[in-house]
């Protein structure tokens, strides 16, 4: 049969189960509950596999290739991309919140506004300020 497959899954039958109860995302749970049916022998086909987790063929051999290559963290490991980085870093953060944590503090988010760029060389819009403030 051309898309029948032979993987060898390392972990137990219980310890995918407590993985599968304890997992958080649904990406985790959906590649765990793969393992399982194919431990469990509940499928026999790649095709029967990719119809019941509702992806196609090929992502499930992809997840396939993965676990055998690298085993079960890289499969569940999820890529996140790397985004715009941060205007303001870790230690500007700190002495922010110091300065915050401080009885006099500032007055209002446009003496923050100066204060980073007067103390630390950062120009950053009233908006932003105001958001790193207020969220962060």
């Amino acid at each position: 049969m051309g898309n029948s497959f032979q993987v060898e899954i390392s972990e137990s039958q219980e310890e995918l189960q407590h993985r599968l109860r304890h997992a958080v995302t649904a990406t985790t749970k959906e590649r765990l509950q793969m393992l399982y049916w194919i431990k469990v022998g509940a499928i026999a086909t790649r095709q029967e596999l990719s119809q019941r987790l509702g992806r196609d063929e090929s992502t499930v051999y992809r997840w396939l290739q993965r676990y055998k290559q690298s085993g079960m963290n890289a499969l569940l490991e999820v890529k996140t991309p790397p985004g715009k980085p941060a205007l303001i870093s870790e230690t500007v953060m700190n002495q922010l919140t110091e300065r915050l944590s401080q009885p006099e503090g500032f007055k209002s988010y446009s003496q923050i506004q100066e204060w980073l760029t007067q103390e630390c060389e950062i120009v950053a819009a009233y908006k932003t300020v105001h958001k790193i403030v207020r969220y962060k």
